[in-house]
């Protein structure tokens, strides 16, 4: 299906958003565990889809996802963080992402919000 990459700084994460999007048909393309990585990464490979961590060492999500849609403001953005939904709400302006995810999430609740977004 769709391929994309993984931003977090969580191992951990990295491999339990990793399985249930193999699980649901899509590639894991990359991970990066920050921002900085991150925006390299997509640069590089130029994904279908991203799914982002927001608090991290170095540039946090918030400007990472800044800086991918300043690159590409089509890109597909998931952001999949411990803040709240309603925390990242107030922050929309700056965090222009496609859909928001709160950990912990369910495995269906991720892979239909990527399902509605591309």
């Amino acid at each position: 299906m769709a391929k994309g990459i993984i931003v977090d700084d969580s191992k951990f994460m990295r491999r339990i958003i990793r399985d249930v999007l193999i699980e649901g048909g899509h590639e894991v393309i990359a991970e990066a565990e920050n921002g900085a990585e991150g925006l390299e990464t997509f640069k590089k490979f130029k994904p279908d889809f991203v799914t982002m961590d927001i608090t991290m060492m170095g540039k946090d999500g918030i400007e990472a996802v800044a800086e991918i849609k300043a690159v590409d403001p089509d890109a597909k953005v998931i952001v999949i963080s411990a803040l709240s939904e309603t925390t990242l709400k107030l922050n929309d302006s700056k965090i222009k992402a496609s859909g928001f995810l709160t950990k912990p999430f369910e495995k269906e609740t991720l892979l239909q919000l990527l399902k509605e977004i591309l």
